[in-house]
Parts: structure tokens; sequence; C-alpha cells
């Protein structure tokens, strides 16, 4: 049914704003109409809505219809989403999953090829995606770019099927994303000319500039446990055209406050002009994937939000958001429709004992080699520290904040990869996760072994989930989705992270977000040091080292 709806119309395009209304028909807009020249305090602002430029639905742990359900709210009606975190569990089957939970919403859904299934050689993921997987799902699937190419030194090496990946989306003409942190110089410019032409875990402005001047599209980052707005908002002055704003991983706690709205609301109390925020959030994104958002001109999709004080960003807000003429959300709550998602898994661990976590002192007084966890970041540090012996035993010293940290394959039997980790301020305790990038084996940091044994036998009993364990209290989160995702709603979803959340940091942790944070300790692309199933990895020389000095 025709409608007209009134407000003041924002245009990115002639960067302008003015009183008027739009004519939908159908789903598309049919007519602009212009009623003055300056806008009118008392109607909200209309602008087209917003994308999440990078995004893994999977670490939200939520399904993609209850992520989308959340997200609507804040005014973001797309997302360009990798899912190799489900096809590192489940592979191709993982995949298309998602696109068939997808299908039950409205939202704008623009999936990637996983590009690094496995991530690496180094550890243990539950299926693999080949060149012929890429091939079906560019050919079969629709999917419309290639993932993250996080193996760089695959790139700049020549590994033979990361080069046949990459030549696949090249003579498709698809988009290819990056995933190069701290590359620069001539290493930099060999990846870019690879056909790679996003990345977005530049973590220096000089880095991220330096990409943009060499055709780089670079996004700004906001997600629960690595943040890069401060130090790159700079780009929207300098590099406008090159700059999208995206989450990557944003656990249901964060959703249920902000999204992509908030990135907007940030630039905006910055000083950063007005239309470049608004394209970068918009229009960047949906030019550079080929996205189907409507951006408001005549016929163009629908698909817009009514905002409140744009032009005062500090109380800027989304009141309504369309797609496709109908409304999703309106003042905070979210109409999309949600089903009970089927369950998907990957499982074969046995429950372990505190004898299967003991480190032996094999250089007696020898120093350590300890992760450092990094707040707001990906990247990790390497320290050396002298940690307590006794009886040819290594032992935690929560103390200065360095603690036991395990990996264990959750994909078939094999004994546990054990090292210490800093930075993570547990006092009592143990954390557990299944949620661990890239391969989702089982992750967990504890004050001692049989805090550790407890915390990993609550998520192996329940095939996947988040595990807080210490004598007096714990919580678990089930997983049932691949290990990674519930199968309830947001809201209800949100709540109960928040509950294991505040528990984690009753225990003494001292990060922001000791789950997401605890989640990338087995991310061996980014560096310095991380541990998968298989052993301690050093990320800058790609190679595995022994613990002690």
């Amino acid at each position: 049914m025709p409608e007209t709806i009134k407000a003041n119309i924002v245009d990115i395009f002639a960067e302008s704003i003015y009183p008027g209304s739009i004519d939908i028909d159908n789903g598309i807009i049919t007519a602009i109409k212009r009623s003055g020249d300056k806008p009118n305090p008392a109607k909200p602002c209309m602008i087209p809505g917003f994308t999440d430029a990078h995004v893994h639905i999977e670490s939200s742990l939520l399904s993609p219809q209850a992520f989308a359900r959340m997200a609507v709210v804040h005014g973001t009606i797309a997302t360009v989403s990798d899912p190799h975190e489900i096809a590192n569990v489940a592979g191709m089957k993982g995949v298309r999953w998602m696109l068939e939970n997808a299908k039950g919403s409205p939202f704008h859904f623009c999936f990637g090829v996983p590009s690094c299934v496995p991530a690496t050689a180094f550890e243990t993921a539950g299926a693999s995606v080949s060149p012929a997987d890429v091939e079906a799902l560019f050919a079969e699937d629709g999917l419309t770019y290639l993932a993250e190419m996080m193996n760089y030194p695959g790139v700049l090496n020549g590994d033979p099927e990361v080069w046949q990946k990459i030549n696949i989306a090249k003579a498709l003409n698809k988009p290819i994303d990056g995933h190069a942190p701290g590359l620069r110089g001539d290493d930099a410019l060999k990846y870019i000319n690879a056909g790679i032409s996003t990345d977005h875990e530049c973590f220096t402005l000089e880095e991220a500039q330096f990409k943009a001047q060499q055709g780089m599209h670079i996004l700004i980052r906001e997600g629960s446990a690595a943040r890069n707005f401060e130090a790159l908002w700079p780009l929207l002055h300098s590099h406008p055209t090159k700059v999208m704003f995206c989450s990557d991983d944003k656990h249901p706690d964060s959703l249920l406050i902000s999204h992509i709205d908030a990135l907007v609301r940030r630039a905006l109390m910055h000083g950063a002009p007005l239309f470049d925020v608004l394209r970068a959030a918009c229009y960047n994104p949906a030019k550079h994937y080929g996205l189907p958002n409507g951006m408001l001109r005549v016929g163009d999709k629908a698909d817009f939000l009514l905002t409140e004080n744009l032009l005062n960003p500090a109380r800027f807000r989304v009141l309504q958001t369309r797609i496709a003429g109908k409304i999703v959300s309106e003042n905070g709550v979210s109409r999309l429709p949600f089903t009970k998602p089927l369950h998907i898994n990957s499982f074969n661990c046995e429950p372990i004992k505190p004898a299967d976590i003991v480190v032996k002192a094999e250089k007696p007084g020898a120093s350590v080699k300890v992760i450092k966890a990094e707040e707001g970041q990906l990247i990790t540090g390497l320290e050396l520290h002298k940690l307590p012996e006794k009886n040819g035993r290594i032992y935690s010293d929560s103390e200065n904040d360095i603690l036991k940290i395990v990996v264990i394959n959750r994909y078939s039997p094999a004994p546990p990869a054990i090292a210490f980790v800093r930075g993570f301020g547990l006092k009592e305790g143990a954390l557990a996760s299944t949620v661990a990038h890239d391969s989702h084996n089982i992750i967990a940091v504890g004050v001692s072994d049989e805090a550790i044994t407890e915390a990993v036998n609550m998520v192996i009993g329940s095939k996947g989930g988040l595990a807080a364990w210490s004598e007096n209290e714990k919580l678990l989160l089930p997983l049932p989705i691949a290990g990674l995702m519930s199968d309830g709603e947001g809201k209800e979803i949100a709540a109960a992270y928040t509950a294991i959340d505040a528990l984690s940091k009753k225990l003494g942790s001292t990060t922001g977000s000791p789950f997401m944070t605890l989640s990338f300790m087995a991310l061996l692309v980014i560096p310095r040091l991380k541990l998968s199933d298989k052993g301690l990895f050093d990320g800058e020389s790609f190679k595995f080292v022994h613990l002690q000095e």
C-alpha cells in the first residue's frame, strides 16, 4: 500500500538536509518532494540505514536471525558477514546453515566465502574449505566476496592454495577482504597488489594512512575486544572515501547497547564531517560490496532510518528503522521475526583431570615465555618471567597476574597445550570457552589446575559454551550451535552473558570483556605470542616456540 513519510531528508550525495517527504510503493521510493530549504527542528532526520562492513555474526553468540533482531534497533540494516567461525567447526555445512537461517529475516546479510579454513596449519580445526569449495560457494550459493585473507604469509610467499582462492575471486570480479595487522612497506604493497582491497586490522594511524594511500579501504573497528576507533578516526578527514565502520566481533551485551550508531555518534562528537561519517556508515560499504541497500534515491529500496538529534551528536539516536518500507524497529523495540534454530555441531572430547595440565620444568630455574594480553587489542606481547617451581613443576603466579592457559582439541582426543598468560587478573577460579578463534577448540584460563579442570569439563559436558567456575559459584552459558551460538533470542542471551561476564569480574578479571579477550588468545594470525591446541606459537616468526628459554 502506498505511503508518504515526512521528515528532514538527508541527501548524502548532494550533501544537503531539507524538509520534505518520500513516497513509497511496494517497498520502493517512487518520489522525493522538497518542501523548504531549512531543516524543520520539529521533524526527525531521514538517513540511509547503516552497514557493519565486517562482522562475524557467530561472535555475537546469536543466530543470524537473532543478531538482526538486535542490530536493527540501532539502525543497522546490513552486514558484510564472514562465516569463517562456523566454517572452522562444520565446513560447508556450517556456512550453508548460516545462509539458511538468514533467509528467515528481511535483513540484508552479505555473506563472504571463508578464505582461510583452517586459518593456519599450526592448529586443529573441525573442517576445511578448499578451492573447490570456494568455487561452489560463489557459483551455487551466490556468495559475494572472498572473506578476510588472514594467511598473509601465504600471500607473500606464494602458497599455491592461497593463490588459487585469490585467483578464483579475481576471475569472478569479487572483492577480496584483507587481514594484515602491522604489515607495512614492501610486504604491504605485495599484499595489496595481490588484489586485496580492505583491512580491518590496522591499529595505528600511520599504518592505516599508508594502506589507504595505496588504495586500500580501511575499516574502523569497535568490537567487544578490539577497539581501534580512537586511533583511526582521523582517516575521516584525510581519506574519507576509503573509510568504513565495522564491529568484527561483538558480544550480545554490547549489541544490546549499541552498534554502528555508536561509531557515527562518536565520529560526529570528534568533529568529523557529517556527510563523510554517513558515507562511511552507509554508502562506502554498499558501493564496495555491491549491496542492495537503498540510499534515499528515487527507485531505491526504502531502506532508511528516522533519527533524532543528527546535528546534536551527543544526543543522536535512532527512532525507527525500515527495510523495503516496512518498519523493522521503532522506539527501541525490534519487529523482526525469530525462529528457534536447528542445531549443528562438531564435538569429540572427553573430560580432563588436573594431572593432564601439569607443566614440567624441563629447564629448572629458566625463564618462561608469557603471553601478554593487551586491553582493547587482538595483538599480544611476549614477556619473560621466572615462575614458581616445586617438585619439578612450574606453577602460576596469580599474585603477579601470571596464570595458566590451556587449549584442548575438541574435535579428536589429544593432550592439552599449556602456557602462561598475563593480563586477565583472576584471583580465584577459572574461565573456559569453546569460542576460541579461529579453530574454536576449548580454551581456558585460571588460577589453579583444579579450577581450570572444572571449568573445562563444564563446557565439555554441554558440548560447547562459556563457563565461569569458582568453589562458591559457577555459571554456564550453553552454545549448542557449533559450540559458538545459542539457540535463544537476543535479549535472553545478552542477560545470560551479562551474568557470566559479571561473575568473571567477581573472580578478579580486570579486562573489559574477559571471554572475548580469552577467545583471541589462540588466534595465531595476530602477532605475537599465542597458544593453539598444538603448542605455543610466535606470530612474528610464524613457528612454534618452547615454553622455557
